[in-house]
């Protein structure tokens, strides 16, 4: 198993706050992401998709799915959602274990999964920005494969320094420029970058 949390990153011009439209637990948020194979490395060649709603049971099993299998983004048609809810709960974390991502290497044969762990993520700040320091996201828990590559997309939101907000933000072009009425000032999210850091 390996722990790894995402953490974000980006030039914010008079904003602040930057994170999924309803906080870092946002169960309607999409985290897009290639996944690499822990055993022989074969990294997916298209991106996968996964979030924390879409609830069915599962039959013979003590657990919940989440699973939405027709085209769940309109900008990534093949993404899928497949995540599993297993007891007993995790002895390190007081919520139950969430397997967001189940696969079959194509090339090596080995399952793998990666789960998603709520309650560690942070907003982007524009201190944090500024300094050019990362904030965490979400945190993953791995087991015999790894994401890479995260993918931005839409559905963020974020502050102005005088507190306007702006929400629906997409950033799959990588950019995103507004105009602050209350503070008189252009804002901009600019030089998103990303990365999975290994959590001990």
């Amino acid at each position: 198993m390996v722990l790894l949390m995402l953490m974000i990153t980006a030039d914010l011009e008079n904003l602040t706050n930057l994170q999924p439209q309803f906080g870092c637990n946002d169960p309607d948020f999409s985290y897009m992401f290639k996944v690499k194979c822990g055993n022989c490395g074969e990294l997916s060649q298209k991106e996968t998709c996964v979030s924390l709603k879409e609830t069915i049971s599962i039959p013979r099993s003590r657990g919940i799915a989440h699973l939405f299998q027709k085209p769940y983004h309109r900008k990534f048609p093949w993404t899928r959602i497949l995540s599993y809810i297993q007891k007993p709960y995790h002895r390190i974390f007081p919520c139950p274990r969430i397997i967001n991502y189940v696969r079959k290497c194509k090339f090596c044969g080995r399952d793998g999964t990666v789960a998603m762990i709520e309650g560690r993520g942070q907003p982007l700040t524009h201190s944090q920005s500024q300094s050019g320091k990362y904030a965490p996201l979400m945190l993953f828990d791995c087991r015999g494969y790894e994401p890479v590559d995260f993918l931005f997309a839409d559905g963020w939101t974020a502050e102005s320094l005088e507190g306007t907000t702006f929400g629906n933000i997409d950033l799959s072009s990588g950019d995103f420029a507004d105009y602050d009425e209350k503070g008189e000032c252009p804002v901009t999210i600019s030089n998103l970058r990303s990365t999975f850091e290994v959590v001990k």
